[in-house]
């Protein structure tokens, strides 16, 4: 800096001249009572009061305003350089793509078609085969996708070819390979994994699926157990025999979301709960009675082959016992009548649980029928809210409807065939006892045990 040009500094500092960049107030500017413009005039004059002290520092330290002039020449310098080689750079792609243009011009449209035929297929090769299990563990990988503006070139025509070549190879290679796989509880770790050309691939008998951009592996959602089964042999080299889908894999996975049993009876809902458990209670009761009602059968055997001594753990010998209870001495009406009380007294216990299992019958199909209209309730008010553009969104009502229907029928045609058996094994029982009584009233009446007839009014009388 030049000693006039310090002197000039010092005097404008010296005059009170303002900074470039300052805002300059008139002298005969009315002052101003309001508060916000007096704080914005104190801020304006202590920024004025800095940028002199500052002027006047460089001013006296003339090192620091020399050093700060270099600077600014050699970043100036510095910039200028960059933008020359920038420049340059510039020409150069400029020239770099006239020269590719010229040569795309000398090649021809033959070539260009020829060109835009190669892009097209590897685009639609790397689309096609993004998620196949192909390029899982092969050796070969798929081709670049080509920039549509570059210039053809031999080798990717040769690489075009080598990579159709070695996928072809890969439809046919069996491979095993250690890769991470995201398991059913969503933690990923790495497990042994075989690949059956583009067919499939599984972990440890569990069918694979890939996801994501990056394709990554994880189990599918539910394998069937007898894949499960072939698969996980196979894996282990102790089985020859492997499940292949013609269908890329849709039948399998169709198989695989297939709901089990336990999944079927949940899709009932509180109606199939209530038709299974009365379905059961109705089980339990005819299986009681029915093994009663064979208890009852071989103790009446055994009663059978000795009716003269009556025993009291079978109907009959307990009808027996009441019957010559009764004594002799009265007219056959009065016998029989004792007789027939004896056969009623035995008849609910042989009958018992009957009326149960036949309501139980006739109530699980209506209690289906219920669960049908409940289910479908809920499918046309999914239907409203959602409409019918989602068949999932009505999958909840139609299963109910079906599977309460179903677990109504299944629960009615075995306490059907509870309740006739009951029925015709009690029925039974009930003939061979009142069988065997009418024959041991015949055999009374025969032997001549009855009263006499002069002895019948005076037991008239006292039966009156």
């Amino acid at each position: 800096m030049t000693p006039r040009l310090r002197r000039a500094l010092g005097v404008m500092l010296l005059v009170g001249t303002p900074v470039a960049g300052t805002p300059v107030m008139a002298q005969d500017t009315p002052a101003v009572s309001d508060s916000p413009l007096e704080t914005l005039r104190a801020e304006r004059e202590a920024a004025e009061a800095r940028d002199r002290a500052r002027l006047a520092e460089l001013v006296d330290d003339e090192q620091a305003l020399d050093a700060a002039l270099e600077r600014a020449r050699a970043d100036l310098a510095e910039a200028r350089e960059r933008r020359e080689a920038l420049e340059s750079r510039q020409q150069a792609q400029r020239d770099e793509l006239e020269a590719l243009n010229a040569r795309r011009q000398e090649q021809g449209g033959d070539l260009e078609a020829v060109f835009d035929a190669v892009a097209d297929a590897s685009g639609e090769l790397r689309d096609d085969l993004a998620g196949s299990w192909l390029t899982l563990g092969a050796e070969t990988a798929l081709p670049p996708r080509l920039d549509p503006d570059a210039i053809l070139a031999t080798g990717q025509l040769a690489t075009l070819a080598d990579s159709l070549m070695g996928l072809t190879r890969e439809t046919a290679r069996v491979v095993a390979l250690e890769a991470p796989v995201a398991g059913a509880d969503g933690q990923v770790a790495e497990r042994p994994v075989l690949r059956l050309g583009d067919l499939l691939a599984a972990s440890q008998g569990q069918l694979l699926e890939r996801g994501g951009e990056a394709g990554r592996l994880a189990e599918l959602g539910q394998t069937p157990q007898r894949v499960a089964e072939h698969l996980r042999a196979f894996q282990a080299g102790e089985g020859e025999v492997v499940p292949v889908d013609p269908a890329e894999g849709r039948v399998l996975e169709a198989l695989g979301l297939q709901p089990t049993l336990w999944e079927r009876f949940r899709q009932g809902g509180a109606v199939g709960y209530v038709v299974v458990a009365l379905g059961i209670g109705g089980l339990l009761v005819a299986l009681g009675q029915y093994l009663y009602l064979l208890r009852v059968t071989v103790t009446l055997r055994r009663q059978l082959g000795d009716l003269e001594r009556p025993r009291g753990d079978n109907p009959l010998g307990r009808v027996l016992a009441r019957f010559h209870a009764f004594g002799a001495g009265h007219v056959p009406e009065a016998l029989e009548a004792r007789l027939d009380e004896a056969l009623l007294a035995e008849q609910p216990r042989l009958e018992r649980g009957q009326g149960l299992v036949k309501m139980l019958a006739a109530v699980a199909p209506l209690l289906g029928l219920l669960g049908t209209v409940t289910g479908m309730i809920v499918t046309f008010q999914s239907i409203t809210v959602f409409g019918t553009g989602d068949p999932q969104l009505m999958a909840g009502g139609i299963s109910q409807a079906l599977v309460t229907t179903v677990l109504g029928l299944i629960t009615a045609v075995p306490l059907l065939f509870a309740h006739t058996a009951l029925s015709s094994r009690s029925r039974s029982l009930i003939g061979t006892l009142e069988g065997r009584a009418s024959a041991v009233l015949a055999d009374t009446l025969e032997a001549g045990r009855v009263a006499s007839p002069s002895e019948t009014p005076r037991h008239a009388d006292a039966l009156a």
